[in-house]
């Protein structure tokens, strides 16, 4: 990675999380903590960091932007965070058509495919974190396909895996934990630092 090199995060509200009021439209998610981590210990090689983000995305949302918020743009590398929506509106709006775990599968595939056929970009594939701070929340009992999805097309596609799902449930399951989130699902500042965290361990470590 060189300072000539884009750096592209595309996701949900996760992702997003106040890029819109920012000036440098980044805004305060994990994305902010592995920018200003680069920029501390990495000057030298900082690229350029553009948030894609856009709250209560799917992966049918991100498939009709994918051109031009993705392809057009010819990063260097791209960081993909989604997922939570796709199993959040099953809870929230059950009247809603679910997208199964195997048609989300799909279209991410196809995604992916355009990148490698189209640019030169690193994949990067981020588990979903959590719904709901609790392991053994149904929001957590129906995520799980869904990451497995994730980390099979990461194989499959010879993509970079970052385990944001399951460092959540890790950390979970310690006794001293804090709260990550604000309402089960978007992240606080702790919970930003552990996807940045993560994230950050992944990509680092293979390098």
């Amino acid at each position: 990675m060189n300072k000539n090199d884009l750096l592209l995060f595309i996701g949900d509200s996760i992702t997003e999380a106040g890029r819109y009021e920012d000036p440098e439209q980044i805004g305060n998610s994990y994305v902010r903590y592995v920018r200003d981590f680069l920029a501390i210990n990495k000057p030298e090689t900082l690229p350029k960091i553009i948030n894609k983000g856009i709250g209560g995305n799917r992966v049918p949302d991100l498939a009709e932007r994918w051109k031009e918020d993705v392809l057009d743009l010819k990063p260097d590398y791209v960081s993909i965070s989604i997922g939570i929506n796709d199993v959040w509106r099953q809870l929230d709006s059950p009247q809603q058509e679910a997208l199964s775990h195997d048609r989300f599968k799909a279209i991410y595939a196809d995604l992916i495919e355009q990148v490698h056929t189209h640019t030169n970009a690193k994949v990067i594939l981020m588990e979903p974190t959590v719904i709901l701070e609790d392991v053994n929340a149904q929001g957590n009992k129906l995520l799980k396909p869904y990451v497995t999805a994730v980390q099979e097309l990461a194989a499959e596609f010879n993509c970079l895996l970052v385990p944001t799902h399951q460092a959540f449930i890790d950390y979970l399951n310690t006794p001293d934990r804090q709260v990550l989130t604000t309402d089960g699902v978007h992240m606080n500042t702790t919970g930003n630092m552990l996807m940045a965290q993560t994230w950050l361990q992944a990509f680092l470590n293979e390098r």
